[in-house]
């Protein structure tokens, strides 16, 4: 098995089981015990679970943030998503890019592009895409500062959103349905609103299971975004809802 592959069914694994022994992830994924240390060192380094004296075990929230949590929950899908996502914007394309677990897998697959600019309330989004000279701009939007998530949000941060104007809005979700699509938080939805405004073409970034959730604050109708990029097909009633509202939905596992 590849590298890749392989840490991503660890990851799978401590998802399902909270902790595992090196000896055990070993006979899992059929790989050396020497392999799946390699492997523990370069996802704890990535903050993606925490390691032991002979194993790993998912971030606990007392050891690691939430945010940090949910980077390692459907991290293969993720990736998927960002892969295919990243390669639909054209070449000189301006874009907004939210905060998000998605969204950073997204802007780590697009910092191999060139000649794009992006605004974003994600310092994380705005380091990964600084870390290459390919880039004709990147900016960082001000405002409240939430630590736990990284991001800024609040009204200087909507205030700064008002002032650009670009080609995509790139926008994780926290659950999707028939009826639009929502986020978790408020700031964050008033984010998301604010970017969907000020774009040409919104996509939006969501693991299949975002279909089986609901979140408190609604961010828009379906009709609000042009694409949905997401890993598996969405349930029927779901899928008849968005190719009413002319959204055309694209599975990174199909392609």
């Amino acid at each position: 098995m590849r590298p890749e592959p392989r840490r991503f069914a660890i990851l799978d694994l401590l998802q399902q089981h909270a902790r595992l022994t090196v000896a055990e992830l070993a006979q899992q994924t059929g790989s050396s015990q020497e392999t799946i240390r390699r492997d523990l060192s370069a996802l704890a380094a990535q903050n993606l679970l925490r390691k032991f004296h002979g194993g790993a075990e998912t971030p606990q929230p007392d050891q690691e943030s939430p945010f940090s949590i949910r980077m390692g929950e459907h991290a293969l899908q993720k990736r998927q998503i960002a892969r295919l996502a990243a390669a639909l914007p054209d070449e000189g394309s301006s874009m907004f890019i939210d905060t998000g677990s998605t969204t950073v897998a997204f802007a780590e697959e697009l910092a191999q592009r060139h000649r794009l600019t992006v605004v974003t309330n994600s310092p994380v989004i705005a380091e990964r895409l600084t870390r290459t000279r390919n880039f004709a701009g990147v900016f960082l939007l001000g405002g409240e500062y939430h630590p736990e998530v990284e991001e800024t949000v609040g009204p200087l941060c909507i205030e700064q959103i008002k002032r650009f104007r670009t080609t995509h809005a790139f926008l994780t979700i926290g659950a999707l349905g028939p009826d639009g699509f929502m986020n978790f938080d408020i700031n964050e939805a008033e984010v998301a609103r604010a970017m969907i405004a000020q774009a040409d073409c919104v996509t939006l970034l969501a693991d299949s299971s975002k279909f089986s959730r609901t979140a408190l604050f609604e961010v828009g109708p379906l009709r609000c975004a042009r694409r949905l990029v997401t890993d598996a097909a969405p349930p029927e009633r779901t899928a008849r809802a968005l190719d009413a509202a002319g959204v055309e939905v694209l599975v990174a596992s199909e392609r």
